[in-house]
């Protein structure tokens, strides 16, 4: 308690913070336009929130949301996020109300086993999503914004120096805007000055994507509106589009069919809600606004602040990726299997490398519903490879039809539309921007996570240090992972 009396105090001292809190008690008098005018020049931390969401799992849960359904579950993403808001906006009241840090709170007034573990989870969950996070940023390197002209599948950035080269650049921009934030209050400014532009190029970069899709022609915008309207007989079975496929398979595999797409389908909404807001969130926005020194007067921003910079930018975001997807992707056949309109006129297409594992273990299950799993394990790989090969034509389609496509394939796909520098360009910059921004959030939180479980105050070498643990739980495994191989 003395921590929290002393860090208070200071910033009840603070002339700064005085002089914010006298602008919002001042704009509240001329009214609400007023008002938002200061809040949105006040605000930061919702934006914080909003870069750590738009990450490598947003990203891929919303791709292959679209992938699946189509436009149909646009409404999934808003409605998860305003549940999201309404609770992370509880946890601003309640800590604004209070000056107090929550982990202490919550040990003293409700249970120590909650508090902590809400801790060493928080902690847990930076860890393992920093990795995801570097992957996708590397490949956005690699694939997109430094692709060889030599070939489609060249870069200039290749294997394994261009991904370490690509990894220490990527983690040394992430160490240098944390080590800002540490700084103080002038850090904080430009910490948070950077995280905006950040989310607002990777918003214009997607946002773009869907304007020049629809200038071409390419959605179906009363269709796009349609899926706002929540159809939940989706969770029980796949869409009018997909079933089409499907009736063209022989009866009895139909099921199979019908049975892995809608356990897909609720799988990829699960993930879909819960990447909204993650628990390392619900950590970073009380200790986020302690740190700028908010307290009752700011509780009517905090939540304007987490409207404007974590909502809008989310469904956006998401939105986009999703439109994209679906009218790219959704009950299509992926390209190089032999079964887009190009092939059957006889266009000799190649599949794209990441895709080709994916569409076998597709053919392989297929093969082992019909024959068994003992059946199938006395097979060879040869075996597998030629049974795989003789399935029925409506079967390979669907396996087509439902591989997993991802960003880069997305990007090569709308390429035509684009012109492929620039289709490669605009994604390339918008996935990074989404795996930098993420990346350097769960190192920013770690640090604060660290301070509290050592009950230090969130600054110096105590949040240096928690911040790098971050870095070492990535550079480990990622090198490990080579070493073995």
């Amino acid at each position: 308690m003395s921590n929290n009396s002393e860090e208070q105090k200071q910033f009840s001292l603070n002339p700064k913070i005085e002089k914010h809190r006298e602008m919002i008690l001042g704009a509240k008098k001329k009214g609400t336009l007023a008002t938002a005018g200061v809040f949105a020049r006040l605000s930061g931390p919702g934006w914080l929130q909003s870069a750590i969401t738009l990450g490598g799992g947003s990203m891929s849960s919303s791709l292959y949301l679209g992938v699946l359904v189509g436009f149909s579950f646009m409404w999934l993403q808003p409605m998860a996020m305003i549940l999201g808001v309404v609770m992370l906006s509880a946890i601003s009241y309640v800590t604004l109300s209070t000056g107090r840090r929550p982990l202490r709170d919550i040990n003293q007034h409700v249970s120590p086993v909650l508090g902590w573990g809400w801790l060493i989870a928080s902690m847990m969950a930076n860890m393992v999503w920093a990795m995801p996070q570097f992957s996708l940023g590397i490949a956005a390197f690699q694939q997109n914004l430094f692709r060889s002209t030599f070939g489609p599948e060249s870069t200039l950035l290749p294997d394994p120096y261009g991904k370490y080269l690509a990894g220490f650049i990527m983690l040394a921009a992430a160490i240098t805007v944390v080590m800002l934030y540490i700084q103080g209050s002038w850090g904080v400014k430009i910490f948070e000055t950077l995280v905006k532009i950040m989310v607002g190029c990777i918003v214009i970069c997607f946002f773009g994507v869907v304007i020049k899709l629809s200038t071409e022609g390419a959605l179906d915008w009363s269709r796009i509106w349609a899926g706002l309207i929540p159809d939940l007989s989706l969770f029980s079975r796949p869409t009018a589009e997909i079933s089409s496929h499907i009736v063209l398979v022989a009866d009895k595999f139909q099921c199979f069919w019908s049975d892995l797409i809608v356990g897909w389908q609720r799988d990829v909404m699960i993930s879909a809600a819960a990447t909204a807001v993650g628990i390392n969130m619900t950590f970073l926005l009380p200790y986020s606004m302690l740190r700028k020194g908010w307290d009752k007067d700011f509780r009517g921003m905090a939540i304007f602040d987490l409207s404007t910079g974590l909502f809008i930018p989310f469904i956006l975001v998401t939105g986009c990726v999703v439109i994209s997807a679906a009218s790219q992707f959704h009950a299509q056949p992926a390209k190089g299997f032999g079964f887009t309109d190009a092939e059957i006129q006889g266009a000799k297409l190649e599949p794209a490398p990441n895709l080709i594992k994916p569409y076998q273990g597709l053919l392989e299950d297929r093969l082992k519903f019909e024959i068994g799993s003992e059946e199938f394990d006395k097979l060879s790989s040869e075996q597998v490879v030629e049974r795989t090969k003789n399935l029925p034509e409506a079967d390979r389609k669907m396996a087509a039809v439902m591989v997993k496509r991802d960003a880069f394939n997305l990007a090569d796909t709308i390429a035509p539309l684009m012109g492929k520098g620039i289709a490669g360009y605009v994604f390339g910059f918008g996935v990074l921007g989404m795996a930098m921004n993420a990346a350097t959030m769960l190192m920013l939180i770690n640090g604060l996570c660290f301070c509290e479980l050592l009950n230090r105050p969130a600054k110096g070498w105590t949040q240096r240090i928690g911040s790098l643990m971050v870095s070492i739980s990535l550079i480990v495994p990622f090198f490990w992972k080579d070493a073995k191989m």
